[in-house]
């Protein structure tokens, strides 16, 4: 018994759970979990109980007093969540995407980090400390803002890849920043800054060639080995040994451990283990990013609030105005709608958790003074504490600017007047949902109608360009301009709607592609004589993605699946 009393962090990591299990789940009814844990985290930290461990008995059990201690434990939710988002991608579907990563990315922390480093230097700070704060500063959360859109399930909406694409390039960019700061701490080495800098950026291109040509070549394999013990405890293992491990090379090289662990859930999103992997992972991850929030919520030193409310306040409001209005200026640039963008812009508008460890090296190092440094942490964790309640203006300031755009005195269609080579979808059920959802990874544009005014209204609320009217007339889908359009697809549920818009639309638009969801095989046959393109039996497609899962199940080799079944079709 006397042993178990030394395991490292045991006290912490009780307390963690208690929390976890209790006290977070009834904050949840009324604020998000990460504000919950947040939240937890200041009360249970030094600065929170711990001002009065000595008077209140029970506060020294729960109090954590070692931060830095569990804030080095807590990174590995960091890296569990960039594995997460990983898996969420596709090395095709990340290079579609590379204008926003590196266009609109490159763009925010150089005008955002300039900005807030010329006024750093104004108000009296040295050169070198001014450069830090800028660079660190306009940096967002992943953690947080990541977490948030993925419980709204907002991620894959366009404004959450405009989002995702920023807080990319800015975990790409901690590279350089934290190089930077450590050659201008030592500057008397005599050693060049850009030219270190190259060689630094050249090291990290080849650890990343490497690290893709490597996992490419092995995880496959390895991932189908144990996958065929059958062993749920290997399989798991050998997730977090990927995980990890990956992110552990990336961090001896001198890179962020984030990185490598979203090139691991990348390198793992090509393989067919893919959707089990991200199961397995959900609680784990969770649970670690719970303590992430909370090493944050620990580190708030209310009592510094008490001696300058007023710098702290106006500095918290400042930097979150300042990079409201440079990001939404920005993704405006970038051809966002004017909801999105706004909602984009104080989604991005805190510090992040970057800014603890920059800063913090920067203490270190003599290049920032330390009251300087304690004072903008605090801003920063504030900022922090604050995205929730700005995540949610946000969505409510969306949702104004977009139905004001769709009440304006134009038509419903006017944003889509000069829009060509676009798909159309005629019904937004399950079947237009998951063919429009397929149309947005692969950032094909489209617009889709459906006569239900709240699935219409909802879709616009995620961002999804659904418009109401009735799909089956003909001169609905005329407004939406579907003569201009590359593709015509009718999911409507009703057969004989259906088949007398196909017979309309091939006299109207001959030349328009048209695919059509049809009931069973008999009215594929009488919709092909019509005219359509392709007439799909959605009974039989059904029937046949089963039986694929059969075969498979049943050992089949993956090309004689795919032989077997076209076949049939």
């Amino acid at each position: 018994m006397e042993s178990q009393l030394h395991i490292p962090y045991l006290r912490e990591v009780i307390v963690f759970l208690v929390v976890a299990g209790f006290a977070v789940p009834l904050l949840q009814r009324k604020f998000s979990p990460v504000l919950g844990y947040l939240l937890i985290g200041g009360m249970i930290g030094p600065y929170g109980l711990g001002l009065f461990a000595d008077e209140i008995p029970l506060a020294s059990f729960l109090v954590i007093e070692d931060i830095e201690g569990v804030r080095a434990l807590a990174e590995i939710g960091i890296v569990f969540l960039l594995f997460a988002i990983g898996l969420e991608l596709s090395l095709d579907r990340l290079w579609s995407m590379r204008r926003l990563v590196f266009g609109l990315g490159s763009a925010q922390i150089v005008v955002t980090g300039t900005l807030i480093g010329g006024i750093a230097y104004a108000w009296g700070n040295p050169p070198a400390a001014a450069l830090v704060l800028g660079a660190c500063l306009a940096l967002s959360s992943t953690a947080i803002v990541m977490q948030l859109l993925i419980e709204k399930s907002r991620l894959t909406t366009p404004m959450g890849r405009s989002v995702f694409s920023v807080l990319l390039m800015q975990d790409l960019a901690v590279v350089p920043i934290l190089f930077v700061v450590g050659v201008l701490g030592t500057v008397a080495a005599n050693e060049g800054i850009f030219g270190g800098l190259a060689l630094a950026m050249g090291e990290a291109a080849v650890t990343v060639i490497v690290i893709y040509a490597v996992g490419r070549l092995l995880l496959r394999p390895v991932f189908r080995a144990v996958a065929q013990t059958n062993s749920r405890e290997a399989f798991m293992a050998m997730i977090v040994l990927v995980a990890l491990g990956t992110a552990a090379i990336t961090g001896v090289v001198g890179l962020s451990m984030a990185l490598g662990a979203f090139l691991a859930g990348l390198l793992i999103a090509e393989t067919g283990y893919r959707h089990q992997v991200e199961v397995d992972i959900e609680p784990f991850k969770g649970l670690m990013l719970g303590l992430f929030f909370m090493s944050v919520g620990m580190g708030i030193d209310w009592r510094v609030l008490g001696d300058s409310p007023f710098w702290i306040a106006a500095s918290v409001l400042g930097l979150i105005a300042l990079k409201t209005l440079l990001n939404v200026g920005l993704f405006l640039l970038w051809k966002l709608p004017r909801h999105r963008a706004v909602e984009a812009g104080l989604l991005l508008a805190q510090a992040g958790e970057f800014a603890f460890i920059v800063v913090g090296l920067a203490m270190s190092l003599g290049l920032v003074p330390n009251p300087t440094g304690q004072f903008m942490l605090i801003v920063a964790s504030l900022t922090m504490l604050l995205t929730p309640a700005l995540a949610t203006l946000a969505r409510v300031l969306g949702r104004r600017l977009e139905d004001s755009q769709a009440h304006d005195a134009t038509t419903t269609f006017e944003q889509v007047e000069e829009i060509e080579g676009h798909v159309v979808i005629a019904g937004f059920g399950r079947v237009g949902r998951m063919i429009a959802s397929i149309l947005d990874r692969e950032d094909l544009p489209f617009i889709a109608i459906d006569r239900d005014s709240a699935i219409a209204s909802e879709a616009r609320s995620a961002g999804l360009p659904v418009r109401f009217g009735d799909a089956s007339r003909i001169e609905v889908l005329q407004a939406a301009r579907v003569s201009q359009a590359s593709a015509l697809v009718i999911t409507i549920g009703d057969a004989k709607a259906t088949e007398l818009l196909t017979i309309r639309m091939r006299e109207a638009a001959p030349h328009v592609p048209l695919f059509v969801r049809a009931l069973d095989k008999e009215q594929a046959a009488r919709l092909t004589e019509a005219g359509a393109t392709a007439a799909v039996p959605e009974t039989v497609e059904a029937s046949l993605q089963l039986a694929a899962r059969v075969l498979e199940g049943c050992g089949l080799s993956e090309d004689g699946i795919q032989q077997r079944i076209q076949l049939e079709r």
